[in-house]
């Protein structure tokens, strides 16, 4: 019997799912990415054009679209980016109505096709949204997870890469608690090539690192005026699928 290659569903094809695809597809990471979206057309030409990207690079990788939620069956991952992004003013929180019901039901879809699957939570408000896929879903907690670690690290290094200008792939930045105001950097565990940060920046260069990451999110915001990130989002998604597969 042929082995079945690994599948990855992305619901939602606007900024940042269609960026985790790909860089799905350009890595060559799962044998198919299928995007879920309520403007089907849109992400049928996404699909196509990210294909076609595919070949280019020499990646065997096939992207196409989820008509029905049928056809998310059998899908290893699940990346949930559905939801309604942030606008300028706007907080993580303010989301939380708009995008729970959409949740709900993207949700809903996934514990009955893609019963075995494991979620990757994006929308925003990330936590909340990640405790309602946890519950809607039923799924056993190591199978619902929220994307934010890996970026809101990654936006540590890079404003700690920004003050000292070197050793930007020995920049290890930690990053604990929620996405959001609410979360914990950790300057004395974040390290340039192994040497505490508390070693090489001033206290006051270090508040200014730990505030630009707590709100590097809505700096972006701030500049775009009518959208949010979706480049390090995406990015730090598309590690955690290659992690779990």
């Amino acid at each position: 019997m042929r082995k079945r290659g690994k599948k990855v569903t992305i619901i939602g094809a606007g900024n940042v799912g269609a960026t985790v695809a790909y860089s799905l597809a350009m890595k060559g990471t799962c044998h198919e990415v299928m995007l879920r979206d309520r403007a089907p057309e849109i992400a049928k030409g996404k699909a196509l054009d990210m294909s076609q990207a595919a070949n280019a690079a020499r990646q065997h990788t096939l992207v196409c679209v989820a008509e029905k939620a049928e056809d998310i069956a059998g899908s290893d991952v699940v990346v949930i980016t559905a939801g309604s992004p942030r606008k300028p003013g706007m907080s993580r929180d303010d989301l939380l109505m708009i995008n729970a019901e959409i949740t709900k039901e993207v949700v809903n879809d996934v514990r009955t096709h893609a019963p075995d699957s494991i979620i990757i939570m994006v929308s925003n408000p990330l936590d909340v949204m990640t405790y309602v896929a946890l519950k809607e879903s039923g799924f056993p907690k190591e199978r619902v997870v929220g994307m934010a670690g890996i970026l809101d690290s990654a936006r540590m290094a890079h404003f700690i890469f920004e003050k000292i200008r070197y050793g930007a792939g020995q920049i290890r930045a930690s990053v604990m608690g929620g996405h959001g105001d609410d979360m914990v950097p950790l300057p004395k565990f974040s390290t340039v090539a192994g040497v505490p940060l508390t070693d090489i920046l001033s206290e006051e260069e270090i508040i200014d690192v730990v505030e630009r990451t707590k709100h590097g999110g809505a700096e972006i915001v701030g500049y775009l005026k009518t959208g949010s990130a979706y480049y390090a989002p995406a990015k730090a998604t598309a590690i955690m699928v290659e992690a779990i597969l």
